[in-house]
């Protein structure tokens, strides 16, 4: 399954039809990838397995996902570009994700949210039980702090 067609909507795993500066755009300006450099856009779409989100062949939305495809998957840079919000498409591209036949398998999903809580309870995400027994490391905290 590469594309999944809802009227005028489309949700396509080519990588082929992203498109790249439109990503950028909003992930440079977003809060979690503030001043992200092109190049690291690129190298990221490279390295995941992503989701573009479709108007009349306008991108209108993404999500990419860091994953084996069977024992963990981290859903990442999800979004759906002002002035297309409200229309349930967030949710659509949720469920092509979940029920994609190469990630329907995963066995443990994560994904880090400041504001969409609600959306991800609906599929099933919950806090983590025991996050003391996570860790995480920063080489740089900016993208503008990286040497």
């Amino acid at each position: 399954m590469n594309k999944t067609k809802i009227g005028d909507i489309e949700i396509s795993t080519v990588k082929s039809k992203l498109r790249l500066y439109d990503i950028h755009r909003f992930l440079t300006n977003s809060y979690w990838a503030k001043g992200i450099p092109i190049s690291a856009v690129k190298e990221q779409i490279d390295n995941s397995f992503c989701f573009g989100v479709y108007h009349n062949k306008k991108q209108i939305g993404y999500a990419r996902i860091i994953t084996d495809f069977i024992g963990f998957a981290y859903l990442c840079d999800v979004f759906i570009i002002e002035g297309y919000r409200g229309k349930g498409l967030s949710k659509i591209l949720m469920d092509e994700i979940l029920n994609h036949p190469k990630l329907k398998n995963v066995k443990s999903w994560m994904l880090a949210t400041k504001d969409a809580h609600e959306l991800y309870k609906k599929y099933g995400f919950k806090p983590l039980e025991e996050p003391n027994k996570y860790m995480r490391k920063y080489n740089f905290k900016n993208w503008n702090d990286k040497k």
